[in-house]
C-alpha cells in the first residue's frame, strides 16, 4: 500500500469514533506522522468541541516536531469560524508543511478555501488520496449539504413470506419478528443516526419509544407524520427522552411529494440523517419518490398466514449477513 493510503486509511479507521457524535458536523479523523512514524492522532469531538485536526496537534508531546512532521486527514480543513476557528489556520501557525487530504469539503463556506489558505502560507499540499473511501464515509455530510436532505436509511423486518406486520393485533405493542440480537442492532443504529421517523399508525398500532435503550449512546431526534395532528402527548414518543418533532398537513401538502417536503424540513433543522422506520406505508412513500440512500432489511424465520405486505423496492445488494436466526441485507440507491 502506497504511504499516504496507509495513513488515510487510518485516519478513516480512528473518525468512526466520533459516529453519532458529531451531527450536523461531519466525523473527520486526523493523524500526524514525523519520520514514518504516528507522533499524534485525533478524530471530530461531539458537535461544538474541538475538531479532529485540533486534537491530533493537541496530541503531539514535541510540538517542534510539526514543523517538519505531515498531517493526514479524510477531509479538507475548515477555513472559516463556526463553533471552533479554522484548522487551516491552526495548521498554518504550527508550519506543518505537508497536509495529505482524502476529498475536499463540498460545503460552500470551505470547497476550496481550506486547501488556497494552506497553500498560500507555504504549506505542500497533496489532495485525494483513497477519495473513493472517504467520500463513502462522509455519506451523511455530503448528501446533507450537496442535495440539501439527510442521508435517509430505510429499515424494516419482514416474516419470512415477506410481510411486515399482522392485519390486525391484540395489544397496542410491536408484534416482533427479529430476535432480540437484531433489535439490539437496530438499537445501536439509533445512536448513529441523527433522526428516526415512523407514520401515525406506528405510533397508533406500537406505541414505540424509539429511543436507543438497549444500546449507549445519544437517543435520535424523533420524528412523526401526523396529517391530522390526531397523536395525543400520552404516547411514547412524546416523552422526555428526546426531541419529537410532528408534522402535520401545517407543515406540508398532502397532496403533493410528501417525502420530498419531509426532507426539506428536516434539512432546516439541520438534521443530516434519518431511519424510516414506519410501516410499509410510509417507507412506500420515500420509495416511489426516490428518497433513499441505504435499505435494511431483516427477513426473520416466522411466517404469517397474511398481514401487511413488505414495501417493493429495487436497490444494489451490498452486503448480507447472518445475525443467529435472521438475515441481514444492505441495500444501496445507485
Amino acid at each position: 500500500m502506497h504511504q499516504h493510503s496507509f495513513y488515510i486509511k487510518r485516519c478513516l479507521e480512528i473518525a468512526k469514533n466520533g459516529l453519532g457524535s458529531t451531527r450536523p458536523n461531519p466525523m473527520v479523523g486526523c493523524v500526524i506522522v514525523y519520520q514514518d512514524k504516528i507522533i499524534g492522532e485525533g478524530f471530530t469531538s461531539a458537535y461544538g468541541k474541538n475538531h479532529a485536526e485540533v486534537n491530533a496537534i493537541n496530541s503531539v508531546k514535541n510540538k517542534n516536531l510539526l514543523k517538519e512532521s505531515t498531517i493526514y486527514v479524510t477531509l479538507e480543513p475548515c477555513s472559516h469560524f463556526g463553533k471552533t476557528p479554522p484548522c487551516s489556520d491552526l495548521i498554518s501557525l504550527h508550519k506543518i508543511p505537508n497536509v495529505v487530504i482524502g476529498c475536499i469539503d463540498d460545503n460552500i463556506q470551505v470547497s476550496g478555501k481550506g486547501i488556497k489558505k494552506l497553500k498560500d502560507s507555504g504549506c505542500h499540499v497533496t489532495v485525494g488520496i483513497l477519495e473513493d473511501e472517504c467520500k463513502k464515509h462522509h455519506k451523511r455530510f455530503f448528501t446533507f449539504h450537496n442535495k440539501k436532505r439527510p442521508y435517509v436509511i430505510l429499515k424494516w423486518a419482514q416474516t419470512f413470506n415477506g410481510f411486515i406486520a399482522p392485519k390486525a393485533k391484540d395489544e397496542q405493542k410491536p408484534v416482533w419478528i427479529t430476535n432480540r440480537f437484531s433489535r439490539q442492532l437496530t438499537h445501536k443504529w439509533r445512536t448513529e443516526e441523527q433522526a428516526i421517523l415512523v407514520g401515525t399508525n406506528t405510533v397508533l398500532e406500537d406505541n414505540p419509544s424509539l429511543t436507543s435503550r438497549h444500546w449507549t449512546g445519544e437517543n435520535p431526534v424523533r420524528i412523526v407524520i401526523d396529517k391530522e395532528n390526531k397523536l395525543s402527548q400520552s404516547f411514547n414518543i412524546f416523552n422526555r427522552d428526546s426531541k419529537t418533532i410532528s408534522i402535520t398537513n401545517k407543515d406540508i401538502d398532502f397532496s403533493k411529494s410528501i417525502a420530498q417536503q419531509i426532507c426539506s424540513i428536516l434539512f432546516n433543522n439541520d438534521i443530516n440523517s434519518v431511519i424510516i422506520e414506519g410501516g410499509t406505508r410510509t417507507l412506500q412513500t420515500f420509495i416511489d419518490e426516490n428518497l433513499w440512500d441505504e435499505a435494511r432489511v431483516f427477513t426473520g424465520q416466522s411466517v404469517f398466514k397474511s398481514g401487511i405486505k413488505a414495501p417493493v423496492f429495487s436497490g444494489t445488494l451490498t452486503s448480507e449477513q447472518k445475525i443467529v436466526t435472521d438475515t441481514l441485507k444492505i441495500y444501496s440507491n445507485d
